[in-house]
């Protein structure tokens, strides 16, 4: 049975290469055979002799046979300024052919490298090859497949010149990707994450997976972006062909700085089927502006122009989330909106960072935007499904350790806290320690505390202490004068397919509380147990994840009605808030181009019967002075909810240098209350959607 693979990437015998350097042929390396040919024909003579070598090794694997598979295997390889083959990567369907390019690779020699100005560098090539493979096709003289070069590494010679000729020796140079060794943040989009994520939670590595998002630079050892982008060309020569299909749409790129510019869209149109209006959408305009001074300073500034109207359930929750009476709505993960049209929002967004490495270990950056602090999907720590917010983050990174401290200016915008035409300023400090225990075995300590602008208190330059115990600063300043949180988060690597991880967070600290087994309101605690499945069942590219959350009633909240870990009426943790149980289980696959998901979750909720009754703990933003009980606090109490959510989405990578997509999405959504209130109703939604979209961030619409 023919096994369906993902990945048409890079490499061998249709010798097929996108060309970046444009060289002379006496740049190119040359087998013994081809020493005494004319310079015209080195290349010609390079690709023959590599052909006639590579066909005569090839032994084709007998699973390939058995299963008549037809398809096609890519090759990156570089000839080294030493004359070596070196194989930088292989996407292929099966583990067995991989296992035969590289057994040819080993057996051919060592040859003249490519050289300029006399000088050895390196070479890198793409080649494809196809399977099956045809011997006597391979070496036939009429077969005229060009050998495209992917990158070669020129030095020129440093030439004096007068300074008086600064400006005009201001060129481009050739264009590569210095992006993925730079400081930029890899967006926060689950798609793009579970690309690498099996690469960088191989056993043995020492990469610290839960402080999001990742530099760059932090991945490119682990996963070969350069490489994955390459095997992702489309053989395109115009201009526009080229914006389209491979690269951004403005780029420069000089001796020690670089910087794109890029177009991005976000254009959904669908249907809620159970909503009496005709459709949904969302239209997205954004430009995108990134770039490196040097090696170790990056930048990066989106700013986007909304408009959208959605499904009537998320609708209505962002209606019912909106500040005030002055705007109307908070698009969830977005930010305040303004009527548009009379039925839809308009809703602006910037986001933005400065990144900066000063040394070896250390990395800070002062932005507008979100942060992550988890393994899996949810986070009860620290998660981005809140609107963007101010922040500085420095991340010291050295042994087995990775420290993060992040400092965040946020606002409460609801109108009984809001003074003087202005929305009320709080602040968090967070630390999180994450240490590898072992090659298997990662835990991690997270500490953060809430505070707000009482007498004047402005931001506390306590809280700028990066390893002070932030409880100790709250007593030491008030009982009620902060709101601190700590947790524990674990991961243990079963192998290089399976993990398993794990939160538990805890918001109070009564010892006689939580665990006096009379189910105090004090027991505010949360945790999280889940496991991942890289290359699922041996078909590569397919991952698996099932996750369990549940947080007890009133975490998170706080008599002082200001300091609840929430941001613009959004929670800083779980999108759920508190109160709540919940099951999560994702399959992703992805080949090639093409990519797609399925999402089911499943979760039991409890809510308040209205907001001016008891508060049952669900709404991190009530006071727990509006507690019902003392004892006897169970999750779902109150409003006691069933909840099911189910999306499935397909879709196409139009351009992998910027990640624009064309995607088909289907969400199922069955919501039952209890009793039926204003707040929250029966309701059972189909909502279908079709978009062109550049996954920089993630829509959460299970709420």
């Amino acid at each position: 049975m023919t096994k369906i693979y993902t990945l048409f990437l890079i490499f061998l015998p249709l010798l097929a290469f996108s060309q970046t350097f444009k060289g002379d042929p006496e740049r190119f390396p040359r087998f013994s055979e081809c020493e005494n040919v004319e310079f015209e024909q080195e290349e010609s003579c390079f690709r023959k002799i590599l052909k006639q070598k590579i066909s005569r090794e090839f032994q084709l694997p007998q699973i390939i046979s058995e299963d008549d598979y037809r398809g096609e295997v890519i090759v990156l390889f570089e000839v080294t300024r030493d004359g070596d083959f070196e194989i930088i990567f292989i996407d292929a369907a099966y583990s067995e052919l991989k296992e035969e390019i590289n057994r040819i690779f080993k057996t051919l020699p060592k040859i003249s490298p490519a050289t300029y100005n006399s000088r050895p560098i390196n070479m890198q090539f793409r080649m494809p090859v196809k399977i099956p493979f045809e011997q006597e096709e391979a070496v036939s003289p009429t077969y005229n497949e060009e050998l495209e070069v992917v990158k070669a590494e020129v030095a020129a010679p440093v030439v004096r010149k007068e300074v008086t000729e600064e400006y005009d020796e201001i060129k481009s140079l050739d264009i590569g990707n210095p992006r993925f060794e730079s400081e930029i943040n890899i967006p926060l989009s689950h798609e793009l994450y579970s690309r690498f994520e099996d690469e960088v939670n191989r056993v043995g590595t020492n990469f610290h997976t839960s402080s999001k998002p990742f530099l760059y630079s932090e991945v490119q050892p682990y996963y070969n972006f350069e490489a994955k982008l390459a095997a992702l060309q489309k053989p395109v020569d115009s201009w526009v062909g080229r914006k389209i299909w491979n690269e951004h749409l403005f780029r420069f790129q000089g001796e020690d700085y670089w910087f794109t510019v890029d177009f991005a869209l976000d254009l959904q149109v669908g249907k809620d089927f159970d909503s009496e209006l005709d459709v949904t959408y969302n239209n997205t305009r954004a430009a995108i502006f990134q770039g490196g001074l040097g090696k170790n300073f990056s930048f990066y500034s989106v700013v986007y122009e909304n408009q959208g109207r959605f499904a009537d359930y998320f609708n209505h929750y962002a209606e019912s989330i909106r500040p005030g009476s002055e705007g109307a709505a908070i698009i969830p993960g977005r930010g305040i909106a303004k009527p548009f049209m009379g039925q839809a929002y308009d809703y602006p967004v910037a986001e933005g960072y400065l990144s900066y490495s000063p040394g070896k270990f250390f990395n800070l950056q002062f932005g507008h935007g979100k942060n992550f602090i988890g393994d899996g999907y949810r986070s009860l720590l620290l998660s981005d499904n809140a609107s963007p917010y101010p922040f500085f983050k420095l991340n010291t990174t050295f042994w087995k350790i990775k420290y993060t401290n992040t400092w965040m200016s946020l606002r409460d915008v609801r109108p009984e806290v809001t003074g003087e035409d202005s929305y009320r300023t709080k602040f968090m400090a967070n630390h999180y320690l994450s240490y590898n225990v072992t090659k298997r075995l990662n835990i991690g300590f997270f500490e953060s505390v809430m505070w707000e602008n009482d007498n004047n208190r402005g931001f506390d330059l306590n809280y700028l202490n990066p390893v002070i115990f932030y409880r100790a600063i709250e007593f030491s300043t008030g009982g009620q004068a902060g709101n601190a949180i700590i947790g524990l988060t674990g991961k243990y690597k079963w192998n290089n397919s399976f993990l398993t991880y794990g939160q538990w967070l805890i918001d109070e600290f009564s010892s006689s509380d939580v665990f006096g087994g009379e189910g105090s309101w004090k027991n505010k605690h949360g945790f999280q147990l889940g496991t991942k499945y890289f290359n699922a069942f041996n078909v590569e590219n397919l991952h698996l994840q099932l996750e369990y959350n549940q947080v007890r009633p009133y975490t998170y909240s706080h008599n002082t009605i200001t300091l609840n870990y929430g941001h613009t009426n959004q929670s800083m943790a779980h999108l759920w808030g508190a109160n709540f149980r919940e099951l999560v289980a994702i399959a992703r696959y992805k080949s090639g181009r093409y990519y797609g998901h399925v999402k089911a979750i499943y979760g039991e909720r409890g809510f308040d019967f209205s907001e001016n009754g008891d508060y049952y703990g669900g709404n991190i933003y009530r006071s727990e002075e509006e507690r019902p009980l003392e004892t006897g606090v169970r999750i779902g109490q109150g409003n006691n909810t069933d909840s099911f959510f189910a999306q499935t989405e397909i879709g196409y990578i139009i351009n992998p240098a910027t990640n624009l997509k064309f995607f088909g999405s289907f969400i199922y959504r069955n919501f039952d209350p209890e009793i039926n209130t204003v707040e929250h109703s029966d309701n059972t939604t189909y909502w279908v959607n079709i978009g062109l979209r550049t996954d920089i961030f993630n829509w959460y619409f299970d709420m």
